[in-house]
């Protein structure tokens, strides 16, 4: 049996589909550097093998799936090449693999994740399910006829697959250092849905997707009337969510979620119209809804005596807006403290403003230096250039006692670089406080 070796095994993609090939009896092994990412861990639980990065790693007879960060000169690639071992970028792979299932796209600006998440866990309730999450969780089950995807666009990267469906949840202008504008960020989606082999959906409320021409079915959902599949009556409590579900102007179940906001009403939307047109029934959909837990980093609750902290990957103002909704529904009487890392320098640069609007929703702010990327190590402002926007913003430091201030508050720790570090400080403090 070929043995498949990872390059880069510890990126939230590759980690996820390493998971899900040594879950359907490959053999698997990877390399990256030895610092700890969350996503090495189900790695480590599965007691697979990883390396760090040397040339000896690889041999004859390998496949190797390299990671997209990793350019062809690096000194693992390089030495395959030398031995005429096949080198695969990661993608690629994944496109090629998915023929073997019905395959669930999932993309969007927003939502890809916890909509992933989500879909896997409830057509699982009908059918065995692969699944492959952004978040670094991945699940090959065999026999499985199913297999949901996270997509993403940035750099186009979706393009590599021509899936079964393709669930669209928004399109929006997220990766200022690679989309030109907007119109540049739909094309690529337009292009995407020239490739579905079986159906669309998207949310109908998005302007954007409302144009998505497509050689298949485009089935819209969303809140408006002229969604084919609209939710209505939608009752908001501290312990979820319930709505109704019309289906083309008739009504076709009640359904609720232990989930808070909006954006949880139309990925769930999203969910219950692609098992409509599966022949998931409704009432498999709803049990399924029922014991979802999310998925990591998302909205993700740690209470500490009367404080209460939320762990959340938003770094787009939409998703900042989306978090601190959930967070007024669940919480409607307590304080909302926002603890944000901004994300790359030219995505701060390009929604500076946005950015204040959206964390202006909470009752006070706390900001911390910008967190570059590999491609973004500094840029032409710092944290204080987003602060002088905001209503009522504070630099802070690794030292988070200042956050002590607010006792008995919810803490929402939000970014897509390493702001856990902020939260793990502060759980640290609480506890050795007993506050």
């Amino acid at each position: 049996m070929t043995l498949f070796h990872f390059t880069g095994i510890k990126g939230s993609g590759m980690s996820s589909l390493a998971q899900v090939l040594f879950d359907s009896g490959f053999d698997v092994q990877g390399s990256d550097i030895e610092q700890y990412f969350f996503t090495e861990q189900p790695l480590i639980d599965r007691g697979m093998t990883v390396l760090p990065f040397n040339a000896d790693n690889i041999r004859e007879g390998m496949t190797i799936i390299a990671g997209n960060a990793f350019p062809d000169e690096h000194e693992e690639i390089v030495r395959a090449k030398e031995l005429g071992v096949e080198v695969i970028r990661y993608h690629k792979f994944l496109g090629d693999y998915l023929s073997n299932y019905t395959s669930i796209a999932i993309t969007g600006a927003h939502g890809k994740t916890s909509t992933t998440g989500l879909m896997s866990h409830v057509v699982r309730g009908y059918e065995p399910t692969s699944y492959l999450i952004g978040d670094g969780t991945g699940s090959g089950q065999e026999g499985a006829s199913f297999f949901v995807l996270e997509a993403c666009e940035y750099r186009r990267h979706f393009l590599a697959y021509k899936p079964d469906y393709a669930v669209m949840t928004n399109i929006d202008f997220d990766h200022p250092d690679y989309f030109s504008d907007i119109e540049d960020v739909y094309s690529a989606f337009q292009e995407l849905a020239r490739q579905v082999k079986k159906g669309i959906i998207a949310c109908g409320d998005d302007k954007y997707l409302q144009r998505i021409q497509a050689n298949v079915p485009v089935v819209y959902y969303g809140f408006g009337e002229q969604n084919d599949f609209q939710a209505t009556n939608i009752e908001k409590t501290t312990s979820g969510t319930s709505f109704d579900v019309v289906v083309r102007n008739e009504f076709y179940h009640r359904f609720h979620i232990p989930l808070f906001g909006d954006h949880t009403v139309l990925n769930t939307l999203a969910v219950i119209s692609l098992c409509h047109y599966e022949g998931i029934p409704a009432d498999i959909v709803q049990q399924q809804l029922n014991t979802y837990k999310g998925v990591k980093r998302r909205f993700t609750q740690t209470d500490i005596g009367n404080n209460t902290l939320i762990d959340d990957y938003a770094h787009h103002p939409t998703e900042i807006r989306a978090t601190i909704q959930s967070a007024r529904q669940k919480f409607p009487e307590r304080e909302l403290i926002a603890v944000f890392q901004p994300h790359t320098f030219s995505r701060t640069e390009a929604f500076l403003q946005d950015f204040a609007d959206a964390l202006n929703g909470a009752d006070k702010v706390y900001l911390c230096d910008i967190f570059g990327s590999a491609r973004e190590k500094q840029g032409g402002l710092t944290i204080h250039d987003l602060i002088a926007c905001c209503n009522d913003a504070t630099h802070l430091t690794e030292d988070v006692k200042v956050l002590q201030q607010h006792a008995g508050a919810v803490y929402l720790f939000m970014g897509a670089g390493d702001v856990t570090k902020y939260q793990q400080a502060f759980e640290a403090l609480l506890q050795n406080t007993n506050v």
